[in-house]
């Protein structure tokens, strides 16, 4: 094994395409407990980026190497009183930061350490593509739908933002254990396509009344759960559709998704609809819930997501594998307005690590 590996690494907060060097580092060496692993692939995330930008929920040390969810790979040597893995095991790396927590390795590199409490095995017939998409957006899904909410079958579940990664994947959970959606999408365009996948109702906000349709399809008993995605205007509007003593969790903000004021970061809530109706609004972050749950719950989590996988239950979009080197083309394709691909290094175990 070479001694040194190439690695993106953001020499300080900025814009990514600005602030990314692929650079030549020294392979790390595992610690007690850890795992060496020799990285396949590694999605890259819009979070990643906004991490880079110094918007996201913590910032590293900079410089630093990018990539702060998942990845795919085999393990590549062992350090002391690390159990239960052998060498060129397969596996998924959950490189998630715990909040609060230590620092996690970045996963945009050739080789990365890892707690043998964030490694879980795959099977070799999961494709990389899919095994390195693990860690993030279907365990969001199962966390929200089944942890946060404890959705029940028969029950209707309201979402926004049914046409991204996260909302595809309640949808095929939701359909699995029994659970009635309605998605609420912005386009007209998406309305069959959101159907054909599996959503029980769908509400264009383009030219439909958002609380007006809920009450429609929900009728008197109305919806009690919800998850939200895009914030602003649209989220409150679904907590104002919510039946009283409603539940809304809010994991993301999509509609303020280039701002960079954190005060303009609304959810522009009804006082009255808060109060005399008892509903909750509160968030999720998927480092917090790390950082807050002990360190054998992510395993089992994801356990549970890799086997929904294998089993055809969720499906993974197929990500666009590119090399390091193209970077500045990753990071315009993770942000591309509806490009539906999510962009992957992809690293080639048959070249030599250390040439330049």
């Amino acid at each position: 094994m070479s001694q040194s590996m190439r690695a993106l690494v953001a020499v300080a907060a900025g814009e990514p395409a600005d602030v990314l060097r692929l650079e030549s580092r020294p392979v790390p060496t595992p610690g007690a407990g850890q795992a060496l692993i020799r990285v396949k692939a590694t999605p890259v995330h819009a979070s990643d980026l906004h991490v880079l930008r110094g918007r996201y929920g913590f910032s590293p040390e900079f410089p630093a190497v990018g990539g702060n969810m998942e990845c795919v790979g085999h393990v590549a040597d062992l350090g002391p009183q690390t159990d239960g893995l052998r060498n060129g095991e397969r596996v998924v790396v959950a490189a998630i930061p715990a909040v609060p927590g230590p620092p996690a390795a970045g996963t945009w590199q050739e080789y990365l350490v890892a707690d043998r409490h964030r490694l879980l095995p795959v099977p070799d017939h999961l494709s990389d593509s899919s095994a390195c998409q693990l860690a993030v957006n279907p365990l969001t899904a199962l966390l929200l739908v089944t942890h946060e909410l404890d959705v029940q079958p028969g029950a209707w579940l309201l979402q926004t933002a049914a046409g991204s990664t996260v909302g595809r994947l309640v949808i095929q959970l939701s359909r699995h254990l029994g659970i009635r959606t309605i998605n609420v999408v912005r386009r007209r365009a998406a309305v069959e396509e959101i159907k054909a996948l599996g959503g029980d109702e769908v509400v264009c906000t383009e030219d439909e009344d958002l609380r007006q349709r809920v009450a429609e399809i929900a009728g008197p008993a109305g919806v009690r759960k919800a998850i939200d995605c895009v914030a602003g205007p649209v989220g409150a509007q679904v907590s104002q559709a919510l039946a009283p003593g409603g539940e809304l969790v809010v994991y993301g903000a999509l509609s303020t998704h280039r701002q960079t004021d954190p005060a303009a970061l609304t959810i522009p809530l009804q006082a009255r609809s808060v109060i005399y109706e008892t509903k909750t609004v509160r968030g999720f972050w998927l480092n917090r819930w790390f950082g807050t749950v002990s360190s054998e719950d992510p395993l089992h989590a994801l356990a549970r997501v890799r086997n929904l996988v294998v089993d055809g239950v969720l499906s993974i979009p197929l990500g666009r594998p590119l090399p390091l080197e193209a970077f500045a083309e990753a990071v315009a394709l993770a942000e591309a307005p509806a490009h539906g691909t999510k962009p992957l290094f992809v690293f080639d175990e048959g070249r030599n690590e250390g040439d330049g």
